[in-house]
């Protein structure tokens, strides 16, 4: 596969940009940074679970995921749209909708009674075409378990959709070539940013700590507790 990440273009990216800053899915604060369960701190934070509040933004942006899968994969190669465990069941059940698919979801790990059912949902034909569909991607890895069980099904999965890319880890790539599925998106911190800066929502010294941070995190994490401490 050639190449394993494939970029929106640019005024599906910025658009999708600011949706995601308007509905606070998305959330710059470099001033006061976020600190999550592992203690690490950050200036940026992704909640796309939000959007779902949204309808209006919601439809917007799936209809940018509509475009962008037709185009590049084509409408009538797509048999099912796969949403993973959890995030990404709410955006496989919008995208089905308005593409007219079949959904199913997948779970983390198999159900442990009944039908001990991994998958939920029917596969319209032997062999379907699947696409994943997750709400983002950081560095990829946790979309292994939801294409093995799709493969070990009989499902063939090409492609990954997701709403939102980190787009700053090197593992990110490699996890797709990997597992040999190609990923798109509608925007990324790099979007986020860029928008950010054009349209003046942040001061300059503010957007350099962000952009600091996405070129080198441990970096910005150890000026952070500089200043912490200071």
């Amino acid at each position: 596969m050639s190449q394993s990440i494939l970029p929106p273009p640019d005024d599906i990216a910025r658009e999708a940009a600011a949706i995601l800053l308007d509905t606070q899915s998305v959330l710059v604060r470099p001033s006061e940074p976020f600190t999550f369960t592992s203690g690490k701190r950050s200036p940026v934070y992704v909640d796309c679970r939000r959007l779902i509040s949204f309808p209006r933004e919601r439809t917007k942006l799936m209809e940018f995921a509509q475009k962008l899968l037709s185009e590049r994969i084509g409408a009538a190669d797509i048999d099912l749209l796969a949403g993973g465990e959890t995030a990404g069941i709410p955006y496989a059940a919008f995208l089905a909708g308005i593409m007219d698919k079949p959904m199913a979801y997948i779970r983390k790990k198999p159900k442990g009674f009944g039908a001990m059912s991994q998958i939920e949902g029917h596969f319209p034909k032997e062999d379907p075409n699947v696409i994943l569909i997750e709400d983002l991607q950081s560095e990829g890895t946790s979309k292994e378990v939801f294409v093995n069980a799709l493969r070990n099904a009989g499902a063939k999965i090409s492609d990954v959709f997701v709403i939102f890319h980190y787009g700053i880890f090197e593992s990110s790539p490699k996890a797709m070539e990997d597992m040999n599925v190609r990923l798109h998106s509608l925007t990324s911190w790099w979007d986020i940013v860029a928008l950010i800066e054009d349209e003046k929502r942040m001061s300059p010294e503010d957007i350099a700590q962000v952009k600091m941070f996405l070129n080198d995190p441990e970096a910005w994490r150890k000026e952070d507790a500089a200043r912490a401490s200071a």
